[in-house]
Formats: structure tokens, C-alpha cells, sequence
């Protein structure tokens, strides 16, 4: 049993510790502050005005885009109509604002579809090879040279959804089959009857996917590169480090065969990669793929830049 002795010794050694700290915290905080004169205060003083000036040039570079990019896309996607697809781990905020900019360039929505986490799982890719080839519309043949399945899913959205060449896409009727076949395999998510058929593709995707993704990258730009041979064209965009290793921008721009079916961007989070996006998709209906951003692989910041070095 604690006695009444024990109880106030403990106390009064608790008082003594909290004493103790605040006067060493306070001795060691004034000597800091002290020390930081001269020299060291006009450092803080200088960084401070640094950060300062960047904050400032963030913002007017933020206002300058918003203000130009409307006269730049003005008319560039009239009489196209653009699909959206977006991967799992896509932002919302991205998404949105370059549904608005299509909007702004004059093009049609012609609707979204995501990716669900089913889809880019790697132990899900024989189950959903199955549901892609049970199906094909009538009368379309999906191409024997792609296996894999983000490929062969691509190639069965492009049939369904897409066209070119004056060609159009899948009936109404078969369109609907094969979307709610991946949607009953839940594989994808879209609102019923909001899917129409598109000039071009959007694939909207992440930042980085790490080492324990499997093939969830490759999965994810092997779609996009697949939808958008059997369109008009389309681009591939995501966050700063999509460009990376095994990330879906990075097999895209690894391989020379994907890097020309499809435009790719690596900033998207940022107004000028958004903006980048709509005048690659302009630059797609002219039959003209571009790399773009600051990530590895990238030619250009933007379309019309001075190729990188």
C-alpha cells in the first residue's frame, strides 16, 4: 500500500521535474534566440522573402494560365466529342477540371467510366480476359496480338465506344451489353445511359504506383493505348511521378509501339499539365502523339515547347 509519505514525495518529484524542464527548456530556447543575430537573422529574413516572392509567383502563374487557357482551347475540340476513363487511384479534382476544360475547348462529354480496384488486380486479369471475350459486339473481332488484359479491355471499350474514320462505334444495343458485362463482373462503375460514342479518349490516372503494385501500371496504359488506336486518338495523363518505373505514363513511354498510339502527360495536377492535356487531345485529332511534362520520357513541358535536352 502507497502511504501518505510516498504519495507526497512522488508529487513533489513530479513538481521538480516540470520545474526543471521548463527552466533548461527555457535557458536552451533564449541562448537559441539569442545566438540568431547578425548574419543568421538576415538569413531567416532573406528565405522568408524568398518564400515569399515564390508564393506571389505561384499565384500569378495560376491566375495566367486560368486567364489564357480559355483563348488557347477556344474551338479546339468543336465537333469532337471526348470520353472519360479514370484508374482507380485517379483525383477527383483532376478529373473534374479537365471535364470542364473539354467543356471550355467547345468539345461534347460523352461520358465517364472508372476503373475499379477489381480491374487492375493482378489476380483478377484471367477472369476478366473471360468476361472481355464473352463480350464483343456482334460482328467486331478485337485484335489477336493483344493478350493481356488491360490491352484486350481497351480494344473492347475502343469497339464499343469509339470511332473513326467515319466509322461508328457499336450499336446502342451492344455498346450496353458489353459495359454492364464489366460492370456485373465489377470491373468498372458508369451511370446507365450516360455512355455515347466518342471521337477521343481521356484516361486520367494517379501519381506514382510503388513496387508492390504488380502490374497495375502496365495494366492502366496498355488500356489507354489500346482505346485510343480504335478513336480518333486520346491522352494519357496523371500526377507528378506517373512517369516513373512501372507507373502507367512509364510503360507508355517505354516502349516506343504505346508512346505513338497515345499522348501522354505527367503533370496533371497542375493547371498548366491540365491545360496540356486538352491541347494534346487537339494535337491527337490531328494524328500527332506528344510526351509531355517534366517527368522521364518527356520530349516537351507542353505542346509547342522547345524539346527537352
Amino acid at each position: 500500500m502507497i502511504t501518505q509519505r510516498q504519495h507526497a514525495i512522488s508529487l513533489i518529484a513530479v513538481f521538480l521535474a516540470l520545474a526543471l524542464g521548463v527552466f533548461l527548456g527555457s535557458g536552451f530556447i533564449g541562448d537559441r534566440v539569442n545566438a540568431l543575430t547578425g548574419t543568421d537573422r538576415d538569413k531567416i529574413g532573406t528565405l522568408q522573402e524568398e518564400r515569399d516572392n515564390l508564393s506571389d509567383e505561384v499565384s500569378a502563374n495560376k491566375a495566367f494560365t486560368s486567364a489564357i487557357s480559355g483563348r488557347l482551347t477556344k474551338g479546339l475540340l468543336k465537333d469532337k466529342s471526348v470520353a472519360v476513363v479514370t484508374s482507380p487511384d485517379a483525383a477527383e479534382a483532376d478529373v473534374e477540371a479537365l471535364k470542364g476544360l473539354v467543356n471550355d475547348a467547345d468539345g461534347t462529354f460523352a461520358g465517364q467510366i472508372d476503373l475499379t480496384t477489381n480491374f487492375v488486380q493482378d489476380q483478377n486479369a484471367s477472369k476478366l480476359r473471360t468476361v472481355i471475350d464473352q463480350s464483343i459486339p456482334a460482328g467486331s473481332q478485337l485484335r489477336v496480338e493483344y493478350t493481356d488484359s488491360g490491352s484486350r479491355a481497351g480494344d473492347l471499350l475502343g469497339v464499343a465506344m469509339l470511332h473513326r474514320d467515319g466509322k461508328r462505334p457499336a450499336s446502342d444495343s451492344d455498346r450496353g451489353t458489353a459495359l454492364a458485362a464489366l460492370s456485373g463482373g465489377d470491373f468498372i462503375e458508369y451511370s446507365e445511359g450516360t455512355i455515347k460514342p466518342a471521337d477521343l479518349v481521356l484516361v486520367v490516372t494517379g501519381g506514382e504506383m510503388g513496387g508492390n503494385s504488380g502490374a497495375q501500371g502496365r495494366t492502366v496504359g496498355r488500356l489507354a493505348a489500346a482505346m485510343a488506336t480504335r478513336g480518333q486518338g486520346g491522352a494519357l495523363v496523371g500526377r507528378s511521378g506517373s512517369a516513373e518505373g512501372g507507373s502507367p505514363i512509364g510503360v507508355i513511354r517505354s516502349d516506343p509501339q504505346l508512346g505513338n498510339a497515345v499522348t501522354t502527360v505527367d503533370d496533371v495536377e497542375k493547371d498548366t499539365g491540365r491545360l496540356t492535356a486538352i491541347l494534346g487531345l487537339g494535337e491527337e485529332g490531328k494524328g500527332r502523339s506528344g510526351a509531355y511534362g517534366s517527368g522521364p520520357g518527356a520530349t516537351a513541358v507542353t505542346v509547342g515547347a522547345a524539346p527537352v535536352e
